[in-house]
């Protein structure tokens, strides 16, 4: 159990340390709408909202964050996304992992869609060793 806690917590912050710069995602990208990670080994979960203007808000327990992003239109030839992201607003409260984001951290993360389109894994690389996941497309919300 505290291996599968140190690992989403060492995947949640990795979320948040690489490079990225805005741009529009790409039309009908799958990644867009919202999203839920469910937590309950650490009894929380996160809600990420991916917009089409290359823009996020993510809330992570008491966090409320902004990002923007950057994701080809296409899964490479492995089936993954690089998924570019930076932190440009932050409310300054824990997230799930008991973090406080700094605005200005990026992340390289790599998503793995299920055929469905319903559900995505998020990667620290193209193997599927560190993952988090399922996020689940919240339905019935726009983009």
């Amino acid at each position: 159990m505290r291996t599968i806690i140190g690992m989403l917590m060492f995947s949640l912050v990795a979320i948040h340390e690489s490079r990225a710069a805005p741009s529009e995602a790409p039309p009908n990208h799958p990644l867009l709408g919202i999203w839920k990670l469910s937590l309950p080994e650490i009894g929380c979960s996160e809600t990420y909202h991916f917009r089409a203007d290359g823009t996020s808000l993510v809330t992570s327990n008491q966090e409320v964050a902004e990002s923007e992003f950057q994701i080809p239109a296409k899964p490479n030839a492995k089936g993954f996304y690089r998924l570019e992201d930076k932190i440009v607003k932050d409310n300054g409260k824990k997230d799930c992992a008991g973090e406080v984001t700094k605005v200005g951290t990026k992340a390289t993360n790599y998503l793995r869609f299920h055929p469905s389109g319903e559900l995505f894994l998020m990667c620290a690389d193209e193997t599927m060793q560190k993952c988090i996941g399922p996020f689940e497309r919240v339905t019935g919300e726009g983009t």
